[in-house]
């Protein structure tokens, strides 16, 4: 717990027997971040960090081009996303709003009020 102290973090469960659970702000960042660079059509991350760079660089990094605010139990997510070239970005995004919801949602069980994408770049180098 001692390396939690100092930086942001939320109470998500508490047990009067057992103890309590705790999440670092950047840990909702980071999953946000792997959820969204899951979707089909996201590139990256702004920051140029994609899926294949995770086990070379680590796990924090994926929170680059993500911020959240936690308030109580709620959490507001802003996304700064490079896609893919020839992909339909309204649906890009759609679908990296509904995996970051979910993914945040099935492992904290906080509510997620937003998630903002930002469109930071198009990948036009892919081979065709």
């Amino acid at each position: 717990m001692a390396e939690l102290e100092g930086r942001n973090t939320y109470k998500v469960y508490e047990n009067d027997r057992i103890g309590e659970v705790r999440i670092a702000d950047e840990v909702v960042a980071i999953i946000a971040g792997l959820a969204a660079t899951e979707v089909d059509g996201v590139d990256s991350m702004a920051g140029n960090i994609t899926n294949e760079l995770v086990g070379k660089l680590g796990m924090k990094n994926l929170s680059k081009g993500v911020k959240v605010e936690v308030t109580e139990e709620h959490v507001s997510v802003d996304l700064s996303l490079n896609i893919k070239y020839g992909y339909n970005i309204p649906d890009v995004c759609e679908k990296v709003q509904d995996r970051v919801k979910t993914a945040i949602e099935n492992m904290t069980g906080l509510t997620v009020l937003d998630v903002n994408v930002k469109i930071a770049g198009v990948n036009v180098s892919e081979e065709r």
